[in-house]
């Protein structure tokens, strides 16, 4: 009887074991790969770095601000398009279970969300550049808000469906309208959430650039007009890199660091936010 208890507690400590070195070789390709980013881009990263523009081939020195300045202005077109619009779909959803529309909705966001980035680039460039016969941050800004849109429906119609129904039916109850109902009770309710899936999507795309390349496509100087190409820190990135230059290849270190720093960094609010108000009655 021993001798089975003892060997039971050996396979189970065995298996416990093997679920730990798997999680950890789960881990080890991200920790090598910040451990590699972080070891040769903070070296380059000074105030110079972060308030300068690009040099031209051949002078040494420069930054990466316009670039900085061009990530932020896509995120905050990007999320300005997909934000509203993705919150409203999700809403609907969550209103409308079943139905023809609803279904094909849904079905539209999963297509939606394994569309990969180069094909939503390209489709980007035959609507917008195209036609305004020039590459631009709106362009870009609204390649970025398609691939933000299934995040945000998804998190918002799935944090919906936690709201307990009988906050609706007590507003309701009391003579408070639809609208109001689903604004000043469901929504905030939620609100949790749906901040977590927004920066969960901003933080897809902050790093995205295949889209980039078709649409923004960059600027060696800083340029804020949303109808004119705009650089980016994924396209910086991609520049420093394919160039001959050593120093260039620094830069494109630093570029990366900083990027790295910016993804985590929502990722972690996102994980804060959802962990310290998560939904609970």
């Amino acid at each position: 009887m021993h001798d089975n208890v003892r060997a039971r507690l050996a396979k189970d400590t065995i298996f416990k074991g093997i679920v730990c070195l798997f999680a950890f070789v789960s881990l080890l390709p991200l920790f090598l790969i910040l451990y590699y980013i972080t070891r040769n881009g903070i070296a380059v990263i000074n105030w110079e770095f972060l308030t300068s523009l690009p040099r031209p081939t051949g002078e040494t020195g420069g930054g990466v601000f316009n670039a900085i300045v061009g990530t932020l202005v896509l995120i905050v077109l990007s999320g300005a398009l997909s934000i509203p619009c993705g919150i409203a779909a999700g809403v609907y959803l969550a209103e409308h279970q079943a139905g023809k529309l609803g279904n094909a909705i849904r079905l539209s966001v999963v297509v939606l969300q394994g569309t990969p980035s180069i094909v939503i680039g390209i489709i980007a460039y035959l609507w917008i550049v195209g036609p305004l016969k020039t590459f631009s941050a709106f362009s870009g800004g609204i390649a970025l808000a398609v691939m933000m849109l299934p995040v945000i429906v998804k998190t918002t119609e799935e944090t919906l469906k936690l709201v307990p129904y009988h906050l609706k039916e007590a507003s309701l109850a009391l003579g408070v309208p639809y609208y109001r109902t689903m604004l000043k009770v469901v929504l905030p309710s939620g609100m949790s959430g749906i901040l977590t899936g927004i920066l969960l999507s901003v933080a897809r795309i902050t790093g995205e650039t295949a889209p980039l390349l078709f649409t923004a496509f960059g600027n060696q100087f800083m340029n804020v007009n949303i109808f004119k190409p705009i650089d980016s820190l994924p396209y910086r990135i991609f520049y420093y890199a394919m160039s001959p230059y050593p120093e260039w290849h620094s830069f494109a270190w630093g570029a990366s660091f900083i990027l790295v720093v910016l993804t985590l960094s929502l990722n972690l609010v996102a994980r804060g936010i959802s962990a310290k108000w998560k939904i609970q009655y």
